[in-house]
C-alpha cells in the first residue's frame, strides 16, 4: 500500500460513506424521472383523446346538419311538385262551376280544401294578391304589359295569370300576372 492510499482509507475510517443512501438518492431521482416521463405520456394521450372526442362531436353534428339538410330539401321540392296539381284543382273548379253539378264540386272542393290545409301545415302559403295591386318584383313574375284603361293602373296588376307561392317565408314561385303599362 502506498501513502496516498493510506490516507483515503483513513479518510474512510474518520468520514465513512453510506452508499446505501446514494443508491437511495440515486433510484429516487430515476423514479422522479419515469413519473414525469409517464406524466407527459398520460397528458399527451389526454390532449390526443379529448381531440379525437371533439372530432367525433363535429363529425355527429354535421351528419345531423345534413341529414335534416336532406330531408328538407327533399320536403321542398314535393310540396313545389305538388303547387301544379293546386293549379289544376283551381282551374277544374272553375269549369265545373260551369256544368253547375253540385255534388260533384262540392267533392273537389273538399279535395282541394284537404291538400291545402296539409300544405299549409307544413309552410306553404299562397302569395295574396288582387287586380289593382301594385306591381311587386319580390312577390310577381311580369308576363306581359297591356295598356293601361285609366292612368292610374299604370305599373299595376291588370290580370293574374297563375298564383304565386312562399314557403316558409320564402318564395319558391312568382305570382305570373299582366301589368298596366
Amino acid at each position: 500500500m502506498n501513502i496516498n492510499q493510506k490516507n483515503i482509507d483513513s479518510q474512510d475510517e474518520k468520514n465513512p460513506v453510506d452508499l446505501s443512501e446514494m443508491e437511495n438518492s440515486c433510484q429516487e431521482e430515476h423514479s422522479l424521472k419515469e413519473v414525469e416521463i409517464f406524466k407527459e405520456k398520460l397528458e399527451k394521450e389526454k390532449d390526443k383523446f379529448l381531440r379525437l372526442f371533439a372530432e367525433f362531436e363535429n363529425y355527429k353534428k354535421r351528419i345531423q346538419k345534413e341529414r335534416f339538410d336532406l330531408f328538407r330539401s327533399a320536403h321542398k321540392q314535393i310540396i313545389i311538385d305538388l303547387i301544379p296539381i293546386l293549379d289544376d284543382f283551381e282551374r277544374g273548379l272553375k269549369e265545373l262551376k260551369k256544368s253547375k253539378d253540385e255534388a260533384l264540386i262540392q267533392g273537389v272542393s273538399l279535395i282541394q280544401e284537404k291538400l291545402i290545409k296539409i300544405l299549409k301545415e307544413k309552410g306553404l302559403n299562397k302569395i295574396k294578391i288582387k287586380k289593382g295591386d301594385d306591381f311587386n318584383t319580390d312577390f310577381h313574375e311580369a308576363i306581359t304589359q297591356i295598356p293601361a284603361t285609366t292612368e292610374n293602373l299604370k305599373g299595376k296588376i291588370m290580370e293574374i295569370i297563375e298564383s304565386g307561392y312562399i314557403l316558409q317565408e320564402r318564395v319558391i314561385r312568382h305570382a305570373k300576372v299582366i301589368t298596366g303599362k
